[in-house]
């Protein structure tokens, strides 16, 4: 079991690194063999911006960046991934949602040369982990948790054929849900670990 834990923030000291740090600790502790890596891609610097060099990639003119493939080969050595963010009008942050455009590329995460779309990231089970400001209240008042879902889980990640297997909000952590937060992180964690291991060895159809 190979995790990879995706974070966006600029603060390393924030809600959302603590949390992410806390799901691996999670991870490790309910499966000691399990390897976790952090993609922290705010301190790396990671390019979000979608360029021509992009374009041709996707259009299949030329090879992608050497950044995108780099993210793609750290995605492949991966069985899951964890994308944990803090909630920015009703969306991941801008640099988060980048990555996904730039690495999730026609070809490697789906392929539609053919007419018809083959997904090619069934292998990678997805865990989403968004930190939001608002109350449970106010995301059911105006329908945002489902309009997420339907955004991420269904528009990007069943595209591309990986199953989201948790879509987690931690909500009001401006106030009194930080606490909250941090102490639900680890059972996350051990969860992810618990429920790839049961997929690793359940027989194959």
């Amino acid at each position: 079991m190979h995790t990879l834990i995706v974070t966006s923030h600029p603060n390393p000291d924030s809600l959302t690194h603590a949390v992410a740090a806390r799901i691996r600790n999670g991870i490790t502790s309910a499966h000691p063999t399990a390897t976790v890596e952090m993609a922290d891609l705010a301190s790396e610097g990671f390019d979000p911006r979608f360029t021509q060099a992009d374009l041709d990639g996707h259009q299949r003119r030329q090879p992608f960046p050497d950044d995108v493939l780099a993210e793609q080969a750290r995605l492949d050595r991966a069985d899951t991934l964890v994308l944990v963010f803090p909630v920015y009008w009703w969306a991941m942050p801008a640099q988060l949602k980048g990555w996904i455009d730039r690495v999730f590329s026609n070809g490697w995460a789906y392929d539609d040369s053919s007419g018809r779309v083959e997904k090619k990231l069934s292998r990678l089970q997805v865990h989403l982990v968004g930190l939001g400001g608002a109350d449970q209240r106010t995301w059911t008042k105006r329908g945002y948790e489902t309009a997420m879902k339907t955004q991420i889980d269904t528009g990007i990640f069943d595209y591309c054929g990986a199953p989201v297997v948790s879509s987690t909000l931690l909500l009001e952590v401006d106030t009194t849900g930080a606490d909250g937060a941090l102490t639900a992180a680890p059972t996350l964690g051990r969860s992810i670990a618990v429920n790839r291991a049961r997929t690793a060895a359940s027989p194959a159809p």
